[in-house]
This record gives C-alpha cells, structure tokens and sequence, in this order.
C-alpha cells in the first residue's frame, strides 16, 4: 500500500481518523507497514519527542496528563504514545489511569494511542517507535512516549526520546541505592512525584548521591531533580520548563543532531537485524536445528559449530 497525496495532506491536518488507520497499518507489520513509513518519512522531521519512564506507581499517567494540558494551553499540538505491558485493552489498573486522559484525548490539537509492548523488554515495542513516525508526519509539535515502567529493562526508551525524565516517588527513597546504573542513567532530569509525601527531602538526596556515584551520560548537562504533586498540578511548569532548556542546550551545543544519528543508528540495526532473522530462519534450516540441537546435548558437536553451519548454509542460498 502505497500513501497518496491527498492521504498526506490529511495527515499533516492531523486528521485523527487517517491517523489512526495508518497506525493500523503500521502495527499490523505487514509488507505494506514499510512502505508507508518511507511514504510519509519525509514529512515528519518537527517534533520534539519527550520519553517519560520510572517504576510503576510513579504517577505518570497523571503527570503525562498534565505536561499535555499545560502544552495545549500554549498552543501546542501533542501526540501520545501510552505503552502498556500488555493488551492495551486488559490494562487493568493501567489502562484506569488512561482512562483519565479521555479529558484531553478529546481536544483537537491531542492524539493518544495506547499500544501494547509486544514482549519487548525494554517496555518499548518497535511499534510504537513506528507509530511515532506517523505523529511525527503529522507534525505534532511534541510527542510523549509514556511508557509502562518495569524497572531496570526499561532504558530503550533513551534510543528513542531526545529528553528523558526519569519519575520517581519518595517511597522510591530507600530503593534508590540498589537501582542499576542504566535506569539513573538514562535520565536528562528527574521528577519527584507526590512530593508532598513523607520523605520527599531525603528521596532527593539520595538520588543526588548516587549521581555523585556513577558516570553521567552529559557531563556538559547538569541533571536537575524537580519536586511534584502531578494530581494537584504542582511542579509542572517547572518540569515543562526543564525540558525546554534541556531542548534548547541540545540544539546549541549541536547534541540534538547527534543524539538522533545515534538513534536512528540503532534502529536501522534493529530493523536489519530483525528482516535478516527472518530470512535466516526458513523452514530449512529450522527442520535443520531441530534435528542437529540432540547432537550438541550429547556433545556430538558444540554450539559453534552448529552456528557455523546454519551461517553457510544462509550464506549459500544467497550466494
């Protein structure tokens, strides 16, 4: 399926009917999936993607639901892409939260897409990295990936956002030490959630110590902790106006170019890695495994060497 003109005007008119039949299209991941994609690529090019991430718990469903208010107060357009651990439908207290975005999913200048992970581990399917390809044709001026929050697998989400914020709670506090580096790490600033809670102060302290602990991603970027109370509206413009400064910094410093040429970089990794595992793994060859996996539990031949094997044999039949 090829995407005519008249579909792309309606597309850059952020008409939510042709928005979602080609998110459709894109999650159904048929052959017609790329060719839309490349179809409408050139399109896209504006927006300004912010990843939000952190434990579940963490409130940021609600705090997504606030940054897009205070956005389209400003006249801003914003896409959201609510990524689920499951079926966006059987979200169970998950999809509750969302439920609260209906508000907002009504205005004309918001677009919400719940998609599920689709067993990716980092939290972030391929699809949902597509379907921020489509926001981005449609020229949204912000797109918000809120994503599930399963702890330390979830940090695919810094090869897909140009900011980062990281959102933890005071209850978080005695946790933090043991958190992984990667987690803290793939932070461009964090939020402390429900900061009115008991300690708040403490919470921020430790998160400024083990800072202090690991190696920063940015040495240039000084990492910002702000204070929030996301269900009273506390502390939002302060986090909207971290992310434009971290937005600004990026663009003077030239690092908004660099960070993207590195995420499309490990995109264009992932799509060759996952077309070339399919065209591996033909009938043949899976016949093959199955009947030579015995040998290699009975130390007939190594896994290498079986390895070796299915590669020439791939290697042969492209020859």
């Amino acid at each position: 399926m090829r995407v005519d003109s008249s579909t792309i005007e309606k597309l850059k008119k952020k008409d939510k009917r042709i928005i979602s039949r080609l998110i459709s299209k894109v999650e159904a991941n048929d052959d017609n999936a790329s060719e839309i994609l490349s179809d409408i690529y050139k399109t896209g090019g504006t927006s300004y993607k912010i990843g939000i991430t952190g434990p579940p718990g963490a409130g940021k469903s609600t705090l997504t639901n606030q940054l897009t208010k205070k956005l389209i107060e400003r006249g801003k357009t914003v896409g959201i892409i609510a990524v689920d651990p499951t079926s966006p439908f059987t979200g169970g207290a998950l999809l509750g939260d969302r439920v609260r975005m209906n508000e907002i999913g009504m205005h004309p200048n918001v677009y919400i897409r719940s998609m599920a992970t689709r067993g990716s581990l980092g939290g972030l399917s391929k699809k949902a990295i597509n379907a921020s390809d489509v926001l981005d044709a449609a020229g949204f001026d912000y797109i918000i990936f809120e994503t599930v929050g399963v702890g330390q697998s979830e940090l695919d989400i810094a090869k897909t956002a140009d900011t980062t914020l990281v959102v933890l709670v005071p209850e978080s506090g005695d946790s933090i030490q043991a958190m992984k580096a990667g987690l803290m790490e793939i932070a461009d600033f964090f939020v402390l959630n429900k900061s009115d809670r008991p300690g708040a102060d403490n919470a921020v302290m430790s998160i400024r110590t083990i800072l202090q602990l690991n190696s920063i991603r940015d040495a240039d970027w000084e990492l910002n902790i702000i204070k929030a109370v996301a269900n009273q509206n506390i502390g939002i413009d302060e986090i909207l106006e971290e992310i434009s400064k971290h937005k600004n910094y990026l663009n003077s410093s030239g690092k908004l170019v660099e960070r993207r040429i590195r995420n499309n970089k490990i995109r264009i990794r992932n799509i060759v890695d996952n077309e070339l595992r399919i065209e591996m793994w033909n009938p043949v060859r899976e016949k093959f495994l199955d009947e030579k996996t015995p040998e290699v539990v009975e130390r007939v031949i190594s896994p290498f060497l079986l390895a070796d094997k299915l590669i020439e044999n791939y290697k042969s039949d492209n020859q």
